[in-house]
């Protein structure tokens, strides 16, 4: 399983083209969990495009080697070794057949054929495909596949593949068969076989062509109920994607298949998508807003894979960003119109929501991402472990990029280019510079300069000078971009200024936006809003007949992933809460004035100075609180403080301890300020009668919740705890109860311990011991809780590893708990004793040892380790020193030497 021999650096500019290729393949299983043979019948040929190779070299790992044969005949000249299988003289054109044996059943990696719960899955993303056979696993390997599958009937009733069943039977013994074939050519990390005691929701679909479809969600047979949401969300996928893009399903049927055990979200092999359970599993009981909302968006992310990711595939792995930025934006876009009214998203503010939870995402996780040892531009010059870089750059930030076409050329000019792709480059495997040439070339612009976002690293940032002439009427802003103080491996990659869409209204002192005309231009434009195309280091705009100095409004939508600096006053971001047209920037104005007001606050708690906060912070709140003219979910958002991780990273040395008081003191100021418009929300967004699980009712649950977070910090939080005891009772949805027990647990943290936060948690484990995920949100719930001097938070974590159903075997449950622990409960893991990161050494060195994968994922927690408080700094450097010295794997070893380089 472990890797020791030293890790060799792929780099992309070695990149060369396969000396073989493989036309079709024809597999065949004999499934048993620890002897499962297998037999592959490849037809092979020489690149007529690649230099010629004395030898035809596949990979393999964990296989044994049993035999080969070419053109039918025994084949001697085939040496296996540890990590592939080397075949001397091969002819130009042949047929190879290689059978080889696996143990599905000791593969505790996830990745290749294993077992979970009695049943076979595979996982082949990036590399697994070769622990399953013998192959030139690489993507831009592609080949047609015909899949034999055998296995005993009582066990393993269900057997499926990629594509369309041709057919099954009885075999003796009783074994039985099935057989499918996937007519459209992928690569071998599209493949998939499940097999087991699994059970079906069927639906019957026809296509815009009017072609009819099967689909199926595969799960085992005590979550049939749970399954609702998962098919209606791919229905609307269905719809979506034809609608939006014009594309049709392509297969007669689309099967998702539900696992517990698995590495990732889900995974978009061609026709069998293989999902966490956590993305398909639903019912109110169960499931909160946020789990139907993600299920949406996973289910949607994978099946419009099919084309973005399967029918168009990417050449090499550094181009991930091609399959994954554009599926990500599409999801973002599917999630966004089902938010704002089917597939128009006619509903602007809803959309805006949307926008902003995406916004929110990025700039927590990959902003910080784009600050560290591992900061690598979209797409990645080098890496030594692929699975490493299926990170937020690639996903989150790749996203972003192709969102930036869409605003420079609209939605009608982005479908354009997307047309424009897919009759290019249907059923090829190629680069993030051939979709950027498509969108190019349909839109008859020039996009050279746009290539830097693929190749540069770090955020950059964008600082904003503004001047206005009254006398002439002329109001000019200054764009300045650079890249600050960028972490070094960000550095070295930057060589010019970007193409940034900088999207810009103006607004007068009513609060209302300005005409806007540019100096260049004979009149206004009909928007409010104007997208700068801005190129240049340093660029002068300027607009005319402005005829009272506006306040900008500064990267509406945020139409490109920089920081922007400009000096507004806290005067000023409390107009653009009132009074912004757009949404996302009156957001955007509260988080910087909330950001402003605590990172100062956080400063003189560090010092141990007085902490005060001012009165206009809480007005401010207070206006968006009242304002009815606000969705719910708008306002959910508007009032919610910067996370504690977001702040600590915005300091010039993060201080945790010191973040966590001044948020806390804010809270608590807000609480006791606005205790009575609290209550009054609290009890007008209660959502008597069933569950619904529309955005639009999960914006009132949102903010009543809210609602009730903030009351845990009264002064006397009795009536707190007397509302959250009565919600958690009477809840009929998962929401509601797993909101009232966080509370609960967190006001018996501010008083020592409470009778009705154990009575919840010892009630919410026995109503829920057969639901592993509500049992994964039972963990999480107690690692994140906000813990005391008294009882600190990883007492409670160590303690809940020897817990009867914890099993650090399983991803899911690993990370309910420790990855909780360690990166959303930042003021306890970071405590100046230490013990969270000896914490974390002992589970990233444990789970090195069954899982290097999510090892690596858990290693990513103290990357960013230089920039803490030099106490906490060198308590990390330990912590890091320690695993460097104990693990194995290739995944964990390069992101910790990275982060002690």
């Amino acid at each position: 399983m472990a890797d020791t021999a030293t890790p060799n650096v792929i780099r992309r500019a070695d990149y060369a083209p396969p000396a073989f290729l493989i036309d079709t393949v024809a597999l065949e299983f004999d499934l048993l969990p620890e002897r499962t043979v297998v037999k592959n019948t490849m037809r092979v040929r020489r690149n007529p495009d690649a230099s010629r190779a004395a030898h035809l070299e596949l990979m393999g790992e964990q296989l044994e080697f049993v035999s080969a044969t070419l053109d039918g005949q025994p084949f001697a000249n085939a040496h296996a070794h540890e990590h592939g299988l080397v075949l001397d003289n091969v002819p130009e054109n042949f047929e190879l057949t290689l059978t080889s044996i696996c143990n599905p059943a000791a593969n505790t990696t996830l990745s290749g054929l294993y077992v979970s719960s009695g049943n076979f899955f595979t996982q082949c993303e990036a590399e697994g495909f070769r622990r399953i056979t013998y192959f030139l696993d690489r993507p831009d390997v592609m080949a047609t596949y015909t899949v034999t599958l055998r296995a005993s009937k009582a066990d393993y009733p269900v057997l499926l593949s990629n594509g369309n069943l041709l057919e099954e039977g009885d075999l003796p013994d009783g074994r039985h068969f099935a057989r499918w074939e996937d007519p459209f050519r992928k690569p071998s990390y599209l493949f998939a076989l499940v097999a087991g005691k699994l059970v079906a929701l069927e639906e019957r679909v026809k296509t815009g062509s009017g072609k009819e479809k099967l689909l199926q969600v595969w799960v085992e047979p005590h979550d049939l109920d749970k399954t609702r949401h998962a098919m209606d969300s791919l229905i609307h996928s269905i719809r979506w994607d034809e609608e939006r893009f014009g594309l049709e399903l392509d297969l007669d049927r689309f099967m998702i298949v539900a696992v517990s055990d698995f590495n990732m979200g889900a995974m978009e092999n061609k026709g069998l998508n293989i999902f966490n359970t956590k993305y398909v599993l639903a019912n109110p009981e169960t499931a909160t807003d946020t789990d139907f909302a993600n299920i949406e968006a996973v289910v949607g992310h994978e099946y419009f894979h099919n084309w973005t990711g399967n029918r168009v595939t990417c050449r090499d792995w550094f181009q991930l960003s091609l399959k994954e930025g554009l599926t990500v934006f599409r999801d973002q876009e599917f999630s966004a119109d089902m938010a704002g009214g089917e597939t128009d998203g006619s509903d602007e503010a809803a959309r805006a929501t949307k926008r902003i939870e995406d916004v929110r995402v990025l700039r927590q996780m990959q902003f910080a991402e784009d600050a560290g040892p591992m900061a690598h531009p979209v797409r990645p010059e080098s890496y030594v472990e692929i699975n490493n870089f299926y990170t937020m750059t690639v996903y989150e930030k790749g996203s972003e990029v192709v969102r930036m076409y869409q605003t420079l050329f609209g939605r009608e000019g982005f479908r354009k280019g997307m047309d424009l792709y897919f009759k290019r480059h249907d059923g090829q495997a190629v680069t993030c510079d051939d979709f950027r040439h498509a969108l190019a070339d349909a839109n008859g612009r020039d996009l050279a300069q746009f290539e830097r976002w693929y190749s540069q690293a770090g955020t950059p940032r964008v600082s904003v000078r503004t001047r206005y002439d009254a006398a002439q009427q002329r109001y000019s802003v200054t764009l300045a971009q650079g890249y600050g103080e960028a972490a070094p491996a960000a550095r070295e990659t930057q060589k010019g200024p970007l193409l940034i869409p900088f999207a810009i209204g103006l607004i007068g002192k009513d609060g209302k936006d300005l005409p806007l005309q540019l100096e260049s231009e004979a009149q206004a434009s009909d928007s409010t809003t104007r997208v700068l195309e801005f190129t240049q280091t340093e660029q002068t705009f300027t607009f005319v007949n402005v005829e009272q100095e506006p306040l900008p409004s500064l990267l509406r939508n945020f139409s490109a992933p920089v920081i922007v600096e400009y000096d507004y006053s806290a005067d000023q971001l409390a107009f653009l809460l009132a009074h912004d047209s757009d949404p996302f920037n009156r957001w955007e104005a509260g988080q910087r004035l909330a950001t402003r007001e605590l990172l100062t606050l956080a400063g003189r708690a560090a010092s141990g100075a007085e902490l005060q906060l001012d009165d206009s912070v809480a007005a401010a709140f207070a206006r968006v609180l009242t304002d009815e003219s606000l969705s719910p979910a708008f306002r959910e958002l508007a009032l919610m403080l910067p996370s504690e991780a977001y702040l600590a990273e915005q300091m010039a040395e993060s201080n945790p301890a010191a973040v966590h008081a001044a948020r806390q003191f804010v809270r608590k100021r807000l609480a006791n300020a606005l205790k009575d418009d609290w209550l009054k929300i609290y009890e007008q967004h209660r959502t008597p009668g069933p569950y619904e699980a529309t955005p639009a009712a999960a914006g009132h649950r949102a903010l009543k919740n809210l609602a009730l977070s903030y009351l845990t910090e009264l002064d006397d939080p009795a009536e707190t705890v007397r509302l959250a005891s009565a919600q958690y009772d009477a809840a009929n949805n998962m929401t509601d109860r797993a909101a009232a027990l966080s509370v609960l647990l967190n006001a018996s943290a501010a008083n020592g311990g409470s009778a009705e936060a154990q009575h919840a948690l010892d009630d919410f484990y026995r109503r829920f011991e057969k639901e592993p995920l509500v049992i994964d949100k039972w963990f999480a719930l107690q690692a994140t809780q906000r813990g005391s001097a008294q009882r600190p938070v990883i007492d409670v974590v160590r303690k809940l590893m020897t817990h009867p159903a914890f099993n650090l075997k399983n991803p899911n449950r690993a990370r309910s708990l420790i990855f909780s622990f360690c990166a959303a409960n930042p003021a306890q893991f970071h405590a100046e004793d230490g013990s969270g990161y000896a914490f974390w050494a002992d589970q990233v060195i444990a789970l090195d040892a069954i899982n290097p994968q999510v090892a690596a994922r858990l290693a990513r927690s103290l990357e960013l380790w230089r920039r803490f408080t030099p106490t906490l700094r060198e308590g990390m450097r330990a912590a890091l020193e320690k695993v460097a010295s104990q693990v194995k794997s290739r995944d964990v070893r390069e992101i910790v030497e990275k982060a002690l380089a």
